[in-house]
């Protein structure tokens, strides 16, 4: 038997009492339920009943997260702590988020609950973490330091494998580091993987054989069916690929055990659909929880939005997020490469080296800021590395300009 246990921080709303409220959570989610059970004995409980171990109260709010039309304020809030004995959970991802995470969101008497954090015991690091990770995208990628420049196939969706091999060449002339899908691309008619890789692969290797640089092209190989994903994974790997693109919510924490335990891939991770999780603040689950499965996972590359991303997320929250994934959980190995994305065109350099702590541990990936360049792709890239090399000078972006027509290109277009 094991004294570990598990730790889960909640945010809860109420307009009851917060205490009897965690309480009720922490008993319906372990040992108990409505009434009295005359076999919840204490050796029962004991072995696996949660416990409330801390309260942290927060200012009322006078509108609930989860609408209540009979209901009046003020709301209480608090952080509420419940631990959960190893026992009781184990280390299989599926009973924690059956136990922790899944069940709360229906408990009567909540107007708002959301998962704060998830604290794991050592025996957690049986999980495999990543493969690669932010040392090993480095050594693919040939970037001993500074930041890892990057671009996205655009348009999105529509290019036959042949125009999309077009773009590949002009990108790797660029001098990217990493080109990858969309998301949104993995194995549609127009484009089906196999031809894809087989007109992009070559580019790479021509590119390789010309300059000794070998980009890194992550793939989408995203499937529902672990079979296919696989399947999609050896084409990629059988034709000398050494990435791919993992939309992680939609192939689920299954599909996600199951790719990395065969994977020779490094893993890049884009999170479409944690919005879902996470955009209302009473409601949901913070990044910093969400995280930590992923990596657990194996993910080797995440994206975590950036400084006036073209989303909603506030810059704060990409701070912090950019924070969570650079913190361990048990050791720095299992830290993903941060991607910095979403809308970023180079004048988001200096604030997100301010920002992250003057850090250069990071992919920095473009993609209509590179497309989208007055003076064209390849000044797209350029006004980028230019972009990071007035930030790392302690240099301002409209000074370093007056010399670099490239970023002052970039500047004029976007820098309202």
């Amino acid at each position: 038997m094991s004294a570990s246990k598990i730790n889960v921080t909640y945010r809860l709303e109420t307009r009851g009492d917060i205490g009897a409220l965690a309480a009720k959570i922490a008993s319906d989610q372990s040992t108990g339920t409505f009434t009295e059970l005359p076999n919840e004995t204490a050796d029962v409980r004991a072995l696996c009943a949660a416990r409330v171990v801390s309260i942290t109260p927060l200012p009322d709010t006078g509108t609930p997260s989860l609408p209540e039309p009979d209901g009046h304020g003020p709301y209480k809030r608090a952080d509420v702590v419940i631990s959960f004995p190893l026992d009781a959970v184990g280390t299989d991802i599926a009973a924690l988020m059956t136990i922790t995470v899944g069940g709360v969101y229906a408990v009567k008497g909540l107007s708002g609950v959301r998962v704060m954090d998830i604290d794991l015991p050592a025996e957690w690091a049986c999980h495999p973490g990543p493969q690669f990770g932010m040392r090993g995208s480095r050594t693919l990628m040939g970037v001993p330091a500074g930041p890892m420049i990057a671009s996205i196939i655009k348009p999105s969706l529509g290019l036959r494998p042949d125009a999309t091999a077009g773009v590949v060449a002009q990108l790797c002339a660029a001098g990217v580091d990493f080109i990858k899908d969309d998301e949104k691309l993995m194995s549609p008619a127009y484009s089906p993987l196999e031809e894809r890789v087989k007109a992009i692969m070559p580019v790479i290797r021509a590119h390789e054989d010309k300059t000794g640089k070998r980009v890194m092209y992550a793939f989408g190989i995203s499937a529902a069916d672990p079979d296919t994903m696989m399947r999609n994974h050896d084409i990629v790997r059988n034709h000398g690929g050494t990435a791919a693109v993992i939309n992680i919510n939609s192939i689920g924490y299954g599909g996600m055990s199951f790719l990395r335990k065969r994977s020779a891939l490094c893993l890049h991770a884009h999170r479409n659909g944690w919005d879902i999780l996470t955009r209302h603040p009473g409601l949901g689950m913070e990044f910093r929880a969400y995280q930590k499965i992923w990596r657990l996972l194996g993910v080797d590359q995440f994206q975590i939005n950036g400084i006036r991303a073209k989303y909603w997320e506030p810059d704060d929250s990409f701070v912090q997020s950019f924070k969570d994934v650079t913190t361990p959980v048990f050791a720095p190995e299992d830290c993903p490469l941060p991607v910095v994305c979403s809308g970023q065109w180079g004048g988001q350099a200096v604030e997100t080296y301010r920002r992250t702590g003057r850090s250069v541990d990071l992919m920095y990936l473009a993609g209509g800021g590179v497309h989208g360049h007055p003076m064209g792709m390849a000044a797209g890239v350029r006004a980028i590395r230019q972009a990071w090399d007035a930030a790392q000078a302690d240099t301002p972006l409209e000074t370093y300009a007056k010399d670099h027509p490239e970023l002052a290109a970039s500047l004029s277009k976007w820098g309202a």
